[in-house]
Formats: C-alpha cells, structure tokens, sequence
C-alpha cells in the first residue's frame, strides 16, 4: 500500500510536471504568434477585404489555441484557422445584412399621431364590411382583430 508520503510526492511531483508543460506551452504559443501573426493578419484583411476586424480574426484563434488542447505540428493549421474564420465571419455578416434587409423600414405611417392612425383603422374597417363578402370578411376579422382576453380561473 502506499503511504500518505509517497502520495504527497507523487502530487508534488505532477505539479511540477504540469508547471513544466504549462511553461512550455506558452513558449510554443509565443513562437507560433511572433512566426506567423503579420502574415495571418495580411492573409485576413485579403480575405475580409479590409483591417477592421483583422486582429479581432487572429486573436481570436490565439486564444482558442492557447485554451485548447491543441498543439498544431505546423503553421498550415493556423492559415486553415483563418481561411475557416474569415468564411465564418463572411457568412455572419452576409446573415446579419439579409436580417436588416427584412426588417420594415419606419415610414411616416409610424410617426402619425394616434388620432390619423385610428382614422386609417377605420377606414379599413368600412371597406372590409362594404366590399368583401361573407367569407372573405370572416377571415380578415380573424387574422387582424385582437383577441379577448381570457380570463383568469380561480385557483383552487
């Protein structure tokens, strides 16, 4: 059986180990940063056609390396990263410029006072009573009239 001594050693010991692997680690990444950063950074505002977000691109695949298990054997892992990020970046962007197309645009309908607004509601609603027929006018009184309420129930 092992005793509390050769327990404690054995503790001390993989401490020592982990303090070693940290310590080299960071050297590793710091290379991998000081070798290839300028040209990742070229390589990024190549591929988003400008430096706005560049850096941003760039640490941000530092950090996941340097929060990682990841050890790249070489520099092609950190250009991929790039190439996969920027297309990741493209793609949001893209995202985020087809959701601002599709939100409505205020018009001066927006700006009204309340008063033209409930003038306009019920203009509408004379010409939905005067010119659709019966089946018609039920729908359109489901889809845009509100809802009541419900009441609450009691608790028991």
């Amino acid at each position: 059986m092992l005793d509390k001594r050769t327990l404690e050693n054995c503790d001390s010991a993989s401490a020592n180990q982990a303090r070693l692997g940290l310590a080299e680690r960071k050297q590793f990444i710091e290379q991998l940063f000081r070798r290839n950063y300028s040209e990742m950074i070229r390589l990024t505002r190549v591929l988003l056609a400008g430096d706005g977000e560049a850096e941003d691109v760039v640490q941000d695949i530092f950090l996941r390396v340097a929060n990682s298990d990841i050890s790249p054997k070489n520099d092609s892992y950190l250009f991929t990263a790039v190439r996969n990020a920027c297309l990741n970046r493209i793609r949001q962007m893209q995202l985020h410029e087809r959701v601002k197309n599709l939100l409505p645009i205020e018009d001066d309908s927006d700006l009204q006072p309340i008063d033209r607004q409930l003038e306009q509601l019920e203009d509408i609603s004379v010409f939905v009573e005067e010119q659709l027929e019966e089946p018609h006018r039920s729908i359109f009184r489901l889809r845009f009239q509100p809802r009541p309420m419900p009441t609450p129930q009691p608790r028991k």
